[in-house]
C-alpha cells in the first residue's frame, strides 16, 4: 500500500509517515521546503516532493506522479497562521492562512478522491482521506480569527467530504488536535501535559485500520489536563 503526507515536516505528520514505514506503506512527502524532509525520508525510504498545496498547478503535478497518484492513505498536514487583534491584522496574511488551511486540503482532496474512485471497491473500501485539525477547529481564540476562521473551514469540508464519499468507499477523517504537540523545541514539563506525536500518530493510523462498518468522522485527542 502507498501513503502520501502532504504539509509533511516534525511533529505529527512525521512520527505518522515512521508508522505508516513500520506497517509496510510506501510513503511519500510533500512539502513547499523538501530539503528539511530529507533525515526523515531516508531513514524510512520515503520520497519527496515540492508542493505548495494552496497552488491548484502544483496539487495536479504532484498527483500526476505514481506516488500521489497510487495512495491509499493521504493526509493533509499542511497549516499556516497569522495572530494579532482584528483590528491589525494584515490581509495578505489572512488570505494566505484560509488558502494553506483550508483551500490547499480541497485541492488535496479533491484529487485524492479523484484517483480512488478509480479503484475497484474492497472489503477496506477504496483508501483514507485524513484532515489535520486543531483547537481552533471547534474554538475561536482572540487575536486568532485568521486561524479559526481556515479550521473551521477545514472541519466543515471533512464532514462535508465524509457524507459525500463514505458511501462511495473513500473513509474520510477530520483529527481535531486539541492541545500543544511535545517537541524539540517545546519539551513536556513533565507528567505528559503535551501530545506525544508518536501517540497522535498511533491513533491515526487506528482510524486508518477501522472496519468499514464502523467508521469514525472525527477523532479529538488532548493531554488529559486539557479544557475543553
Amino acid at each position: 500500500m502507498q501513503a502520501l503526507i502532504v504539509g509533511a515536516g516534525e511533529g505529527f505528520s512525521a512520527s505518522f509517515a515512521r508508522r505508516l514505514s513500520r506497517a509496510g506503506h510506501a510513503v511519500a512527502l510533500a512539502a513547499r521546503n523538501v530539503q528539511k524532509l530529507a533525515p526523515l525520508a531516508a531513514g524510512i525510504g520515503a520520497t519527496t516532493h515540492a508542493c505548495d498545496a494552496s497552488d491548484p498547478a502544483q496539487v495536479a503535478a504532484l498527483f500526476a506522479t505514481p506516488q500521489a497518484a497510487g495512495a491509499d492513505i493521504v493526509l493533509y498536514n499542511a497549516s499556516f497562521r497569522v495572530r494579532g487583534p482584528v483590528t491589525e491584522l494584515d490581509p495578505t496574511g489572512v488570505r494566505r492562512t484560509l488558502e494553506v488551511c483550508a483551500f490547499g486540503a480541497f485541492l488535496v482532496a479533491q484529487q485524492a478522491a479523484k484517483h480512488m474512485l478509480a479503484r475497484p471497491m474492497t472489503p477496506r473500501g477504496r483508501g483514507t482521506i485524513l484532515l489535520t485539525g486543531a483547537s481552533a477547529s471547534v474554538k475561536g481564540y482572540p487575536r486568532s480569527a485568521p486561524f479559526a476562521m481556515g479550521k473551521f473551514a477545514l472541519r466543515g469540508l471533512g464532514q462535508a467530504l465524509a457524507r459525500e464519499l463514505h458511501p462511495q468507499g473513500i473513509h474520510v477523517v477530520h483529527i481535531v488536535v486539541d492541545g500543544g504537540i511535545r517537541s524539540a523545541r517545546r519539551p513536556d514539563p513533565g507528567e505528559e501535559t503535551l501530545l506525544d506525536p508518536d501517540a497522535i500518530a498511533e491513533a491515526a493510523f487506528a482510524a486508518v485500520e477501522q472496519p468499514r462498518s464502523a467508521w469514525s468522522q472525527e477523532i479529538e485527542m488532548r493531554p488529559w489536563v486539557e479544557t475543553f
